[in-house]
C-alpha cells in the first residue's frame, strides 16, 4: 500500500496542492494565534512609580466582596470598585504613630517605611498591604496593561476560530471533490482486487502524508510570521506599544497546531474515504463521467440537522437572551452552523438554480446544462464562495447594525439640542452655562439652521408603554423658554441577585434630577423617571427586582452600602447602554463627562457638538469606523478570503484539467476556441453566483434574527446589509475562479 500511496502522491501532486496550501496556511495561522494568545496571558511587570521609594504600600479596599452560593457550598466573589476606598482613618493614625508615612496623589493609598510583616499584622484586614512588584497596583491606571490585552485576546481568539472553521471546510471540500474526480482510478483498484478497506486506508494515508508535510511547513511559517503580526497590530493601534509575540520561550502552540493540522487533514478525508471505499468496480466505471448520488443520505441528514439547529438556536437566543445576539463572538460564530448546513445541502439547490437560468444562444444553453449536470463541480465552486460571502455579510452587517442601533438609541434618548463632552466637567451645569458666554470650542461641529427646534419638537413616545416619557413638559419650540443644562457622569452600582450572584452595573450619576428629567427620552416600561431622588433609582429590566415602588439594596461605586433605594422607573434593556440612573448622592467620586443643554455650553476641557453630531461621534457609522476595528475585521475576513481563493483555484484547476475530452468534443462539433472559453467562464460565473446568492441568504437570515433581537430589546431596528463589501468579495471570487478555469481551458482547447 505504501508504494501505491507514494505513486499516487507523485502522479497527482497538483490535486493535493490546494489542500497542502490550505493546511500549511491554517497551521501557520494557528501557531501565530497560539503564540499571540500566550503573549496576552500576562501583562508586563512594570516598576512601581507612585510609591517607588516606599518598601510597603497600604491601600484602601479596592474590591467589594460577598459570599454567594455555589452548588451545595458557598464561595466569596470580589468585584473591582471604580476607585479604591480611602485608607481607614484610625489605621492611618496608627501607622503615623509608629513609622514614616508618605502620602502621594490621594487618600486611597500611603507609603510606609517599615517591615512588611509588622504592617501586615497592624492592618489585619482593614486595608491591602502591597510589597515588591505589587506596589504598582497603587499606581494610576494600574490595570491599563491588562485591559489593553482584553480586546486583542478576543480578536486573536476569533481569528483562530475562523481559521479552524474555514480550514476544515476547505480541506474537506478539496478531498471530497478529488475523490469524485478519481472515481475511475478507484474503480480500477477495485477491479485489480483492492478491498474496500484498502481503498479507504490508501486515501487516509495520502491525507496523513499531506497533512504532516503541510503542518510542518505551517509551523515554520508561523514562527516567522508571529513577530511580524505583532508589529502590524501595534502599528494599527490594536495592541499596546510593548506587545510582542514569540518572547518568553512558549512552545506549546507548535505541537498543538501540528496535531490540529494532521487531524484536520484526516477529518477532511474521512468522509471522502468512506465514499471511495463504497465504489464498486463496474459502478465506478459507469459513474466516472456522470454526477449520480451527489447527496448521500448521511450528508443530507447532517446538513439538514445543522441547518435546523442553526435556525433553532437563532430563534431560541432571540426569544430567551436577545442581548447575546449583539455580541461579536455570537454573530461571528453562530452563523457557522447555518453556513455549514447550507453548504452541505448545496447540491440540492445547484440543479434547480442552474435550470432556472435563461441565457440566449448555444453558449448560454451549454452553460445552463453543464452547470445543472456537473453538480459536484458546481457545488465545489459555490461552497467556498458561500462561506466567504456569508461571513462578510454577517460580520460586517451585524457590526454595522449594532453600531447604528446604539447611535439611534443614544440620539433618541435626549431632547437636548447640544451635548458637551469631556473629562472633569463642572457639576453645576447652570453656572457653567452662565459663565460660558463665548463661542463654541474651536473645532466643534456647528449646528444647522432650524435643527434645534426640530429636535425640541420631536415626538416623545416610549419603546413599549407608549406613555409620555420623562420630560414631557419640555420647552415648546418657539416658546423662548430655555431649560437648565443637565450634567451627568459615569458610576457603578453593585446588586445582589438572589443568593447566587453579586452583579456590577454601569450606571449614570445625575447631578440635577429635575434638569435631567426635562431632557430624558428614555424607553420607559413602568414608572416615571421624574421621580428620581436621593432615595430612589431608575433600573432596567435586567435587574432581578424591577417593580416600581419596590426597594432594592445596592452598593455604591466605592463599596459603600448596602443602601436601600426605591425603584422609581423601569427601562427596557435596549442595546445594553440603558444602565441604571442614580443621583449624585449615591455616586461617590463620580465626575461629569457630559452636559445636555438647549444652547451650547462651552467649558474648559469640553467639546460642544449638536446632539446629532455627538451621537455620530460616539457611535461612528459603519462596521469599520476606527482603524483598530478595521484592522481586526480585515484580519478575520482576510483569512476567509485567502482560503476561498486557494479553494477556488485548486478546485477549478483540477476540474478543468480533467475536461480535456469534453472540450475537445466541443471543438470537433464546431465550437471556436473563444466559444469554448466563454462556456467554461460562464459555468464558473454561474457557480460563483449560486454561492454568492446562498451566502447572502444565510447572511440575511442572521441579520433578520439580529433585527428581531433588537426589536425584543426595544432598541431601534435598522438592519444594515454590507452590499458593497459582499459585492467586492463576490467579484474577487469571480475573477480568481474565472482565471483558474480559463487557464487550463485555453491550453486544452487548442
Amino acid at each position: 500500500m505504501l508504494t501505491v500511496v507514494v505513486a499516487g502522491l507523485r502522479a497527482r501532486w497538483a490535486s493535493f496542492l490546494g489542500g497542502f496550501l490550505a493546511l500549511a496556511l491554517g497551521t501557520g495561522l494557528l501557531v501565530v494565534m497560539g503564540l499571540g494568545l500566550a503573549a496576552t496571558a500576562h501583562a508586563p511587570e512594570r516598576a512601581p512609580q507612585r510609591f517607588a521609594s516606599s518598601p510597603v504600600v497600604v491601600q484602601g479596599q479596592d474590591r467589594l466582596s460577598a459570599e454567594v452560593r455555589r452548588g451545595p457550598g458557598s464561595a466569596v466573589v470580589a468585584l473591582p470598585l471604580d476607585r479604591p476606598q480611602p485608607v481607614d482613618t484610625e489605621l492611618l493614625r496608627e501607622l503615623r504613630a509608629r513609622w514614616t508615612v508618605t502620602v502621594s496623589g490621594g487618600p486611597d493609598a500611603v507609603g510606609v517605611d517599615a517591615p512588611a510583616a509588622e504592617v501586615l499584622a497592624l492592618a489585619d484586614g482593614r486595608a491591602r498591604v502591597l510589597t515588591g512588584a505589587e506596589r504598582r497596583l497603587a499606581d494610576p491606571d494600574a490595570g491599563r496593561d491588562a485591559q489593553a490585552l482584553v480586546t486583542l485576546n478576543a480578536l486573536l481568539g476569533t481569528a483562530g476560530g475562523v481559521t479552524a472553521f474555514v480550514s476544515v471546510f476547505v480541506v474537506a471540500s478539496t478531498f471530497a471533490f478529488a475523490v469524485a474526480l478519481r472515481g475511475r482510478e478507484y474503480g480500477l483498484l477495485r477491479t485489480a482486487g483492492a478491498t474496500t478497506g484498502q481503498v479507504r486506508r490508501t486515501l487516509l494515508a495520502e491525507a496523513a502524508c499531506v497533512g504532516a508535510l503541510a503542518s510542518a511547513t505551517g509551523c515554520l511559517l508561523g514562527a516567522a510570521g508571529a513577530p511580524r503580526l505583532a508589529r502590524v497590530l501595534v502599528a494599527g493601534g490594536v495592541a499596546p506599544d510593548w506587545f510582542t509575540i514569540g518572547a518568553g520561550g512558549v512552545t506549546w502552540p507548535f505541537p498543538a497546531a501540528f496535531g490540529t493540522g494532521v487531524t484536520v487533514a484526516l477529518a477532511g478525508a474521512f468522509a471522502a474515504s468512506r465514499r471511495a471505499g463504497r465504489i464498486g468496480p463496474a459502478a465506478a466505471l459507469r459513474e466516472a463521467d456522470v454526477d449520480a448520488g451527489v447527496l448521500p443520505l448521511g450528508r443530507a441528514l447532517l446538513g439538514a440537522g445543522l441547518l435546523l439547529g442553526g435556525l433553532g438556536l437563532l430563534a431560541w437566543t432571540c426569544a430567551t437572551d436577545p442581548s447575546t445576539l449583539l455580541k461579536r463572538k455570537t454573530y461571528v460564530t453562530q452563523p457557522m452552523l447555518l453556513i455549514t448546513g447550507t453548504a452541505l445541502l448545496a447540491p440540492l439547490l445547484v440543479r434547480p438554480a442552474a435550470r432556472a437560468l435563461r441565457l440566449p444562444g448555444a453558449v448560454g444553453t451549454l452553460v445552463r446544462e453543464n452547470g445543472a449536470a456537473a453538480v459536484r463541480r458546481t457545488a465545489a465552486v459555490a461552497a467556498p464562495v458561500l462561506v466567504t460571502v456569508a461571513l462578510t455579510g454577517t460580520l460586517l452587517g451585524s457590526a454595522a447594525t449594532v453600531t447604528g442601533a446604539k447611535a439611534a438609541e443614544a440620539r433618541a434618548q435626549t431632547g437636548a439640542a447640544y451635548v458637551t463632552t469631556g473629562t472633569g466637567l463642572p457639576r453645576d451645569g447652570a453656572a457653567a452655562a452662565r459663565g460660558g458666554a463665548g463661542a463654541v470650542r474651536a473645532g466643534a461641529p456647528a449646528t444647522t439652521a432650524g435643527s434645534g427646534a426640530a429636535r425640541d419638537g420631536a415626538a416623545a413616545t416610549t419603546a413599549r408603554s407608549g406613555a409620555a416619557p420623562a420630560g414631557s413638559a419640555a420647552t415648546t419650540p418657539g416658546s423662548g423658554a430655555v431649560r437648565p443644562p443637565s450634567p451627568t457622569g459615569p458610576t457603578s452600582v453593585f446588586v445582589r441577585e438572589g443568593a447566587e450572584a453579586l452583579v456590577k452595573y454601569g450606571a449614570r450619576a445625575v447631578a440635577d434630577p429635575a434638569a435631567w428629567a426635562s431632557y430624558a427620552r428614555l424607553p420607559v416600561v413602568a414608572g416615571d423617571p421624574r421621580e428620581l431622588d436621593d432615595r430612589s433609582i431608575v433600573v432596567t429590566e435586567e435587574f432581578e427586582r424591577h417593580t416600581v415602588g419596590e426597594w432594592v439594596e445596592v452598593w455604591t461605586a466605592d463599596g459603600r452600602g448596602p443602601v436601600r433605594l426605591r425603584v422609581a422607573a423601569v427601562l427596557a434593556r435596549g442595546t445594553g447602554d440603558n444602565g441604571p440612573y442614580v443621583t449624585w448622592a449615591n455616586a461617590p467620586g463620580a465626575t461629569v463627562d457630559r452636559i445636555d443643554a438647549d444652547r451650547p455650553v462651552p467649558v474648559p476641557g469640553g467639546t460642544v457638538r449638536t446632539a446629532d453630531a455627538w451621537a455620530a461621534a460616539a457611535f461612528p457609522a459603519g462596521a469599520a469606523s476606527t482603524p483598530q476595528t478595521r484592522l481586526g475585521l480585515l484580519l478575520v475576513l482576510g483569512i476567509a478570503v485567502l482560503y476561498t481563493v486557494i479553494a477556488l483555484a485548486n478546485t477549478l484547476l483540477m476540474a478543468t484539467s480533467a475536461r480535456g475530452p469534453e472540450l475537445a468534443s466541443l471543438r470537433l462539433a464546431g465550437a471556436t476556441r473563444a466559444q469554448v472559453l466563454r462556456v467554461v467562464a460562464g459555468e464558473t460565473l454561474l457557480a460563483v453566483g449560486i454561492g454568492a446568492v446562498l451566502g447572502l441568504v444565510v447572511a440575511g437570515v442572521c441579520l433578520a434574527g439580529l433585527g428581531a433581537g433588537l426589536a425584543v430589546l426595544s432598541a431601534p431596528v435598522a438592519v444594515t446589509v454590507p452590499w458593497a463589501w459582499a459585492g467586492a468579495v463576490a467579484g474577487a471570487c469571480a475573477v480568481v475562479a474565472t482565471g483558474a478555469a480559463a487557464l487550463p481551458a485555453w491550453r486544452l482547447s487548442r
